[in-house]
C-alpha cells in the first residue's frame, strides 16, 4: 500500500510544533499544518483509510462492483469525518492527497484504474466524485 496522506500530515504537524517550541517558527499562524490537520482529523481519516486498505486486500481487483463498493465505502467514511468534526474540513491539498491515495491504493492491489473509470464513462480523477462531499 502507498503511504497514507495522514502519515505525511502528522509529520508536518510534528515538525511545525517542534519549530514553534524551538522558536524557529515565530508566528503561530505560520504553522499552517496545525490548523489544516488537527490531530482528531488525522486520526479519524487514518481510521477510514485503514478500513479501506483492509477491504482492498479482500476484494477481487477485477470486479468493478467490488472495487467501486470499496471506493464508495471509503468516500462515505471520509464524508462522515469531514462532517463530524467542527473544523476544519479537508482543504484543497488534503482533498487531492486523499484522491491520489485512493487511486494509488487501488493500483497497488492490481486495479487498472484508468480502465475501470473508462468502463463507467469517467476520467481517472472522477472515480470518487459520485459520493464525495469533501
Amino acid at each position: 500500500m502507498p503511504e497514507r496522506p495522514t502519515a505525511r500530515w502528522l509529520r508536518y504537524v510534528e515538525e511545525q510544533t517542534a519549530q514553534l517550541q524551538a522558536g524557529t517558527l515565530q508566528e503561530p499562524e505560520d504553522a499552517w499544518a496545525l490548523s489544516d490537520f488537527p490531530i482528531p482529523l488525522i486520526r479519524a481519516t487514518d481510521a477510514a483509510l485503514s478500513d479501506f486498505e483492509q477491504r482492498l486486500i479482500q476484494i477481487n481487483p477485477e470486479s468493478d462492483a467490488a472495487v467501486l463498493a470499496a471506493v464508495q465505502q471509503v468516500v462515505l467514511a471520509l464524508n462522515a469525518v469531514s462532517e463530524d468534526l467542527a473544523s476544519p474540513t479537508y482543504d484543497t491539498d488534503g482533498r487531492e492527497d486523499l484522491c491520489t491515495y485512493i487511486d494509488e491504493a487501488l493500483t497497488s492491489v492490481g486495479v487498472d484504474v484508468p480502465a475501470l473509470a473508462a468502463r463507467h464513462g469517467l476520467q481517472r480523477w472522477q472515480i470518487t466524485d459520485q459520493w464525495r462531499d469533501w
